[in-house]
């Protein structure tokens, strides 16, 4: 998608969600409860990007690589996961704003209750127009070309398609989500995309700023869409 022309504001951001351990050591509270309060500030996000006229966020949440970690914090975070999104299918909030939830990723590859619970939330928000809200779930880069590729592939076996029919066009069909975000950022310091939206982020414009996610304020926000309006974006012109 393209940023509005008039007000030079972006249609899509991403975010990589980081620090929500380390914001709870600081505190000295357990590690798992991090991810509780970064719950809470996906909550006000939301609203904050509906508020300034963001029509979709993209946000990386749990990778295809997360399932490595300890399995005490996994089964955290299915069960956060799975509460999370009973309570927003429920909620009237989402409908009185218009809001969209939609998952990209290999979700498959999660429980049964996180699975159905996902489900449910798209089904109960998929007429609203107002803002989409994409969690990577699941989710990695270099997994979403690889699963693209083997779907053309499979039309290629079937006889459906030809090779030489194959076109960038054609490939975006076959990602979880093709819409390009103007704008990634990163919390928590790092300064790397993760494997995130490694084909969408081609021309995006990247932010890393030091607070963990936790401690994201709207002010934050409002700075970084300030810088970005500011910069010029040549797509390699």
């Amino acid at each position: 998608m393209k940023e509005d022309s008039a007000s030079g504001m972006p249609r899509h951001v991403a975010i990589i969600i980081d620090g929500n351990r380390r914001f709870a050591r600081k505190f000295l509270n357990h590690p798992f409860k991090g991810h509780d309060d970064g719950a809470r500030k996906i909550d006000m996000l939301i609203d904050w990007a509906k508020e300034l006229g963001i029509k979709e966020l993209t946000l990386y949440v749990f990778s295809v690589q997360n399932f490595k970690r300890p399995k005490d914090e996994v089964d955290y975070l299915f069960d956060l996961f799975e509460r999370k999104f009973t309570e927003l299918s429920k909620s009237k909030k989402l409908k009185e704003k218009g809001i969209r939830i939609n998952f990209i990723g290999r979700m498959f590859m999660f429980p049964k209750g996180v699975q159905e619970s996902a489900k449910k939330l798209m089904e109960t928000t998929n007429e609203n127009k107002e803002l989409v809200v994409n969690f990577a779930l699941g989710y990695g880069g270099q997994e979403e070309i690889v699963d693209a590729a083997r779907e053309i592939a499979r039309k290629v076996k079937r006889g459906e398609l030809n090779p030489e029919d194959i076109s960038e066009d054609l490939f975006e069909e076959c990602l979880y989500n093709s819409s390009k975000p103007e704008i990634v950022i990163r919390t928590s310091g790092e300064k790397r995309i993760s494997n995130f939206l490694s084909y969408q982020s081609a021309y995006s414009e990247l932010f890393f700023i030091d607070k963990l996610w936790p401690e994201f304020e709207k002010e934050d926000l409002l700075e970084i869409l300030s810088e970005f309006k500011s910069r010029h974006r040549r797509f390699g012109k």
